[in-house]
């Protein structure tokens, strides 16, 4: 029996929000758990870019730039 190669390649999970698709047809509960879900993922890209900053200045400070 073949192996069909779909098979053993792993499958992307399909985001959950996808920016600019349509939302007319999502009730109030659902928006606003949208909303949420945007806000977390505000909060997490800017804790990255704080922690890229941090980085940049230590390593400013390490070749005093």
């Amino acid at each position: 029996m073949p192996i069909d190669p779909d098979e053993l390649t792993p499958r992307k999970k399909q985001p959950d929000i996808v920016l600019g698709e349509d939302i007319t047809a999502l009730s109030a509960h659902e928006l606003e758990n949208r909303i949420a879900a945007l806000e977390g993922e505000i909060a997490r890209c800017r804790e990255a870019i704080r922690a890229r900053d941090a980085t940049k200045s230590a390593a400013d400070a390490f070749f005093k730039r």
